[in-house]
């Protein structure tokens, strides 16, 4: 979708800046929106439109993505993403908040719900459960593991990224990827730190991932409503697991809804639709 009209701002975090999109005007409880691997908080920006209708509203991009600034350390461990979702929070002056984590986004909003659970009035995890599909995930891997550091063109990169090259300046799918490019010599780089491409280069080299926290007992451990979508043609969140997270926590809402993993992009009226039944009224 294309950016609506909003403000923006920067937070700091640690060795960091984050840049954040905001919607709407206070009112019931706020949501803080954290995208995935492969988004930014461009791709956000009408879902956020949607649910701001009576409340604030906002979209981060995460550290390294974006327009947020990359760790010159390369610390990006789930601690690093949480701490800067509640340096949001802080600079907001938000007391607590509904998390909404897309992929990625919603290991790290699952993350931050269980180590700040002060801070989290609910949790939305979107195409993301603790299970990630084998295919999902080796196909991330691959795209990801295979990027150059350096597109020649934009067409290159849409190419790349499975979109026809040759799309006209207005096609929305164009003025996506000319927002998460930016002008390097040589061509253009995607606005993610090449840490992401590297770590999948060495997991398709046969390097092991280091071990994670137990997501399926932070599942379990919830103190506040929590709601998980599947899109139905998702390749990285497996339709039985829907079942095993209702199993796993009482307060635990699982759906489904048309769409593949990119349901902001697929079916953002369905999306938006649930997320909004799912919201605190007040």
């Amino acid at each position: 979708m294309a950016p609506t009209t909003h403000r923006t701002g920067t937070a700091r975090s640690g060795d960091v800046e984050i840049f954040y999109r905001r919607f709407g005007a206070p009112g019931a409880t706020p949501v803080l929106i954290a995208h995935g691997l492969s988004y930014f908080s461009y791709d956000w920006t009408g879902i956020a439109e949607a649910l701001a209708i009576d409340r604030e509203v906002v979209a981060v991009d995460l550290r390294g993505f974006g327009d947020s600034t990359r760790s010159p350390d390369r610390h990006y461990d789930l601690r690093d993403f949480a701490g800067d979702l509640v340096a949001v929070l802080d600079h907001l002056q938000w007391p607590r908040a509904v998390l909404a984590g897309h992929s990625m986004g919603g290991r790290i909003c699952l993350c931050t719900a269980h180590w700040h659970p002060e801070r989290v009035a609910a949790l939305a995890c979107l195409d993301f459960a603790p299970d990630v599909a084998a295919a999902g995930r080796r196909n991330v891997a691959l795209r990801i593991g295979n990027q150059p550091d350096v597109f020649a063109s934009v067409d290159e990169a849409l190419a790349y990224h499975g979109l026809p090259a040759g799309l006209p300046a207005n096609a929305p799918a164009r003025k996506r990827y000319e927002a998460f490019l930016r002008p390097v010599p040589g061509g253009y780089e995607l606005k993610r730190d090449l840490h992401f491409r590297d770590s999948f280069r060495q997991t398709l080299q046969g390097k092991p991932a280091a071990p994670g926290p137990d997501l399926w007992a932070m599942v379990r451990e919830l103190q506040v409503p929590a709601l998980f979508v599947r899109g139905s043609r998702s390749d990285m969140f497996e339709a039985p697991t829907l079942d095993k997270l209702r199993l796993a926590n009482p307060r635990c809402q699982a759906q489904e809804i048309d769409g593949s993993h990119d349901l902001a992009g697929d079916n953002p009226e369905g999306l938006a639709r649930v997320l909004r039944a799912f919201l605190p009224a007040d």
